[in-house]
């Protein structure tokens, strides 16, 4: 057995064990049988009440978190020891298969169908193994009690109980630069819809465990309860408070909020700190300890994000075309690594300290080795203003950035044919896969995908954002030796517009300045081994410290005097050490990369100012044109123009061949479930379907 395939078994072994204690943790076995047993070995004066939990809820999924990274790292070194992209087995290719495509819900396969099904079976075991366990030892809190409102006392709390369940999920798939996400072949782009489900969940669940309580004390007149902040249990105020916050930022995280008021979503949802440490104080340490993971490691990544955005990037040029759209290029350290269809997060002080926008990134890394750049397109009031910004002649602009943030391989490289359906903006994730494919096309004895994109836009001036797929710099970029179809509609002009009316396209380079640096490596999938060491020295460092409060401040003040030491303070206690551990091994290490990475930091000379130049785009509007560039000749040989039309997408792709057609679709979704149907039909076996989608 290889030492791939030990560690493989070895983070399976111990996740399918933390799924076995949620699965029992609710049966009348574990509370009966088991706790005592656990309370008493585990329980010691070191963790108080908080060792069981630790154990069998935080630690495994720390283990695999640390474990993962080195697996991460020794899978990365495997696959670049190979000349060609690895090929991953079709076998199980029929569980990635749409099986589900509907509002909104969106796209689901079958795997992840599966999966939500296990998962909503979980809960509904908990809650009727809580339930039953909770009725065979009903607890009468108020002389003069019913039996039925204890039961719905009793339900209501269990209801809780569930919710946290979710909690122990919510955070993964946030979580940027995780290790535990591309254990199962996921990024936190393709994620995100997991939290937000998560959360409808979560607060339904919530809600009923919160008027459940509201109506139990106003049926038994103890509306007073209202105001309790228990020393010795948990807090009604803390969770009151969670839930106020809670609903804020589920109302302001609706669909339509979200893409028509952004900035309130966006702002409403920095409420998620002062929820957590409500819910926290709420649950108390000990239920805390079961959702620890999650936050642990989110706030690992978000820590690390908070100092990487702390650097100015350095911005070289923006290269503007006709239809409004801007391509950033920045310095990169070529040490970076990432694939295609990553993404970069950006941040532009003099447009909002706070904002932050995900961008695509349109290069290969392979291609260009020292740059990066993303495409941007005037959709909102944000980037509108940027591109504002960059055409008012501005000699330099302040650029923060965070990532980037992608899958861990190439996986689109191993069909035999890819069909790319894009429509209007949608087309940026694609340009970053079609330059890897051509720079992949330049080695010998490669062969390289077919490639047919099709693209929708509304007018032919967005025909400018096919020059993307042409690099800005003089790295080549051979196109000619790509089996490349483009197919164009243009959806609202009837015909061929004037040529005479061209637009140019105009390339604008900054100043360099010596604040601003290179795009560095830093954690993710080009330091998992540094990431790893952060997590376990961390968490290592916490429980340490956390067992050295616990012994000997906390212990003396509950068994050596007549004071009980305050419930809430516990969970201060714990987030404190949290954070402060985190800080401390996270600081370090940035700045170990910091100064590792400086070195590799180059020098910008000052470039002169091209003058505009014809957009290659126009080119398609008058192909007798001579052209004298030969990467944008076989771009217009290969690109036909359709107007006033839409595609017709079954057509399209029913006419694919190829015994392996990964289709892939960015763009609204409309045209992404239109896609997923036609791939799901089982009319073509062929047909590979994914959705690439950044409408969160």
């Amino acid at each position: 057995m290889s030492s791939m395939a030990v560690f493989r078994l070895i983070l399976v072994v111990v996740f399918l064990g933390w799924l076995v204690v949620w699965i029992m943790l609710p049966t009348k076995l574990y509370k009966n049988t088991w706790t005592p047993k656990l309370n008493s070995k585990l329980n010691s004066t070191y963790f108080s009440g908080q060792g069981t939990n630790l154990l069998l809820l935080s630690c495994p999924m720390m283990f695999i978190a640390a474990l993962g990274c080195i697996y991460l790292h020794a899978k990365k070194q495997q696959r670049s020891s190979y000349s060609q992209s690895v090929v991953t087995s079709n076998r199980l290719s029929f569980l990635r298969r749409p099986a589900l495509v509907m509002a909104p819900l969106g796209t689901v396969t079958a795997m992840e169908l599966a999966f939500a099904a296990m998962f909503i079976a979980l809960l509904i075991w908990s809650l009727g193994n809580y339930v039953y366990v909770s009725f065979g030892h009903l607890h009468i809190h108020k002389q003069g009690e019913k039996v039925w409102q204890t039961k719905f006392r009793t339900v209501s709390l269990r209801l809780g109980y569930v919710g946290n369940i979710c909690w122990a999920f919510l955070f993964f798939p946030v979580t940027r630069g995780s290790s535990i996400l591309p254990l199962v072949g996921l990024t936190s782009e393709s994620s995100i819809k997991y939290h937000i489900w998560l959360g409808h969940l979560s607060m339904i669940l919530f809600a009923a465990h919160t008027v459940g309580f509201v109506m139990y004390w106003a049926v038994t007149h103890q509306m007073a309860q209202m105001l309790e902040w228990s020393r010795t249990w948990v807090s009604n105020v803390a969770g009151e408070i969670a839930a106020v916050l809670a609903l804020a930022m589920w109302v302001t995280s609706s669909y339509r909020i979200r893409r028509k008021m952004f900035e309130v979503f966006f702002y409403t949802h920095q409420l998620y700190i002062l929820y957590i440490v409500f819910y926290v104080l709420h649950v108390g340490a000990a239920y805390f300890c079961m959702i620890l993971p999650g936050i642990f490691l989110f706030a690992i990544d978000r820590y690390m994000r908070f100092l990487q955005s702390q650097r100015r990037a350095r911005l070289d040029s923006a290269r503007l075309l006709p239809c409004g759209s801007v391509e950033l290029t920045f310095s990169k350290s070529p040490g970076l690594y990432y694939n295609p269809t990553s993404i970069l997060f950006l941040n532009v002080p003099s447009i909002s300290k706070l904002q932050w926008h995900p961008f695509t990134i349109t290069s290969s890394c392979k291609m260009d080795q020292d740059k990066l750049s993303v495409a941007v397109k005037r959709l909102g009031n944000w980037s509108q203003k940027l591109c504002q910004e960059i055409s008012s002649s501005v000699d330099r602009l302040e650029v923060s950035v965070e990532g980037p943030y992608g899958p861990n391989s190439s996986h689109f490289l191993r069909h035999e044919q890819l069909v790319l359906v894009s429509g209007g903006s949608g087309i940026a994730p694609f340009i970053s896969i079609i330059r890897e494919i051509m720079f992949e096309s330049t080695k010998p004895n490669y062969q390289a995908p077919r490639v047919l994109l099709v693209c929708a836009f509304k007018n032919s001036a967005n025909l400018a954002m096919l020059d993307l797929l042409l690099p800005i710099n003089d790295t080549p970029a051979n196109i000619s030796q790509l089996q490349l179809q483009i197919e164009a509609y243009i959806t609202r002009e009837e015909e061929q517009p004037i040529a005479d009316n061209q637009k140019l396209l105009q390339t604008i380079w900054f100043k360099p300045n010596q604040l601003d640096s290179p795009i560095c490596a830093f954690l993710g999938q080009n330091n998992w081994l540094w990431l790893g060491a952060i997590i376990a020295s961390s968490f290592i460092m916490f429980l340490l410290i956390l067992g050295i409060v616990t012994r000997y401040y906390i212990y003396p003040i509950d068994h050596n005097t007549e004071e009980i030491y305050h419930f809430s303070f516990f969970v201060l206690w714990d987030m404190f050490l949290l954070c402060a551990c985190i800080f401390l091994a996270s600081s370090a290490v940035f700045l170990f990369l910091k100064k590792e990475n400086a070195t590799e930091g180059k020098q910008i000379q000052n470039l002169e100012v091209p003058t505009p130049t014809p957009s290659p785009g126009s080119w398609f509007r008058n192909a007798d044109r001579e052209l004298e560039s030969l990467p944008h000749r076989s771009l217009v040989q290969a690109t036909k123009v359709h107007f006033c039309a839409r595609p017709d997408l079954k057509r399209i792709l029913f006419d694919c061949k190829a015994s392996d057609v990964g289709v892939l679709a960015c763009g609204p979704r409309k045209m992404r479930h239109e896609v997923a149907k036609i791939c799901s039909s089982g009319i073509a076996d062929n047909l590979h379907f994914e959705s690439i989608s950044f409408n969160w």
